[in-house]
């Protein structure tokens, strides 16, 4: 089996790529080499699980005002009695930033 046709088969076929400084590569690696985990696994579990705090600015309110038009959009032509999970992962980010927003403590009052 060729290298491209296991490519095709694999579920995490998808490549992200950034750029780090010699010095945040460094500590990355130890911290990957002390969780035990392998980089891959550790970064997606640092992505994926853990809590970031949004600050909700202009760019934020477009991107969230656009996956809400995605999301009407879906559901308005959607003909299926359940709806797909991919299609609620996007609602259920923009309810929980929206809920982290409506939290804060008003420190104007």
């Amino acid at each position: 089996m060729s290298k491209v046709e296991k490519l095709k088969n694999r579920k995490r076929n998808v490549v992200v790529a950034f750029r780090m400084t010699p010095e945040e590569a460094q500590e990355l690696n130890v911290q990957v080499a002390l969780s035990g985990l392998s980089k891959q696994d550790y970064l997606i579990k640092c992505c994926l699980e853990h809590e970031i705090r949004v600050v909700c600015g202009r760019k934020v309110a477009r991107q969230m005002k656009t996956y809400l038009e995605e999301i009407q959009e879906k559901l308005q032509f959607s003909k299926q009695k359940k709806v797909r999970e991919e299609t609620l992962t996007p609602l259920k980010h923009v309810l929980e930033i929206l809920g982290e927003e409506s939290e804060e403590p008003d420190y104007g009052a």
